[in-house]
């Protein structure tokens, strides 16, 4: 079992860069795939990309591709999530979430609370 927390949320320009990370509490992440997603208010929860921590590995749904880059961090043990040039659209929850399973797998077995992005045109 591994606790998640995210962070790095907040206020943000359009056309700016945030960097969210994602931290797992009391151990290093393994052999998890390490999974970023997003929820927007009326939206279902929307894939965004993973990245293997043993072997870093990445994969990302195909609406991101080119301006978000998922990326491990060994020193502080996180998972990070850029964006660049953010969009209103960008704007939602992002959750941070663990499996074991395959890299192309959408279905994680622990999530973490959340952080708030908003986007300001």
């Amino acid at each position: 079992q591994v606790q998640l927390a995210e962070s790095g949320g907040g206020l943000v320009q359009a056309g700016g860069s945030l960097r969210l990370s994602c931290a797992a509490s009391g151990r290093t992440f393994g052999n998890y795939l390490v999974g970023w997603f997003r929820q927007a208010p009326g939206k279902e929860r929307e894939f965004l990309a993973a990245i293997r921590w043993s072997s870093g590995r990445t994969y990302y749904a195909d609406s991101v591709k080119g301006r978000f880059t998922i990326s491990r961090d060994n020193a502080k043990n996180t998972v990070n999530l850029e964006i660049d040039v953010l969009k209103p659209e960008d704007m939602a929850v992002y959750y941070c979430a663990a499996t074991y399973g395959g890299l192309t797998t959408t279905t994680y077995d622990y999530w973490g609370q959340g952080t708030q992005v908003t986007v300001s045109s």
